[in-house]
């Protein structure tokens, strides 16, 4: 099974193209941090390369920019290319079958991993109510 799971901060904007059939691919790197710290006390950092395709791709490219954290589920995939040196080289590329956004919808920094997104309702549209909570008391009998 090649399975990978990776939360972390996009790297720089978004690069979306398109195949010559047509089908929209779209490549971005993430930074992952690393659960401990080295011996001098920093913390690692990995920098994984992302590729999403077809309605997912043209969804990263819209929602996301540089700095932003997302959720990324896919497979690894290697392969082999020659450099302009004709030194033969690998690369680890992650294919994503899905990305979750983390960052707030109106968040500038890549840090608001637990905010509430804000509200797309257009202006127009009448806000909706939050449920209210109202206490409870009941002093009857507890039946246990």
């Amino acid at each position: 099974m090649n399975k990978v799971f990776l939360i972390g901060n996009l790297t720089r904007d978004p690069e979306l193209t398109e195949t010559a059939g047509g089908v929209s691919v779209c490549h971005f790197a993430i930074a992952v941090n690393r659960s401990y710290t080295g011996s001098d006390g920093e913390r690692q950092t990995d920098f994984f390369n992302v590729t999403a395709w077809r309605g997912l791709a043209d969804t990263v490219a819209r929602y996301t920019k540089k700095g932003n954290k997302v959720a990324v589920s896919g497979s690894i995939q290697i392969r082999n290319y020659e450099d302009n040196q004709g030194v033969r080289r690998t690369a680890v590329d992650v294919i994503a079958q899905d990305i979750e956004f983390l960052t707030a919808k109106n968040s500038g920094s890549g840090d608001d991993f637990y905010d509430a997104p804000a509200s797309s309702a257009p202006a127009s549209a009448p806000a909706k109510k939050k449920p209210v909570l109202q206490s409870f008391d009941d002093d009857g009998d507890i039946p246990f």
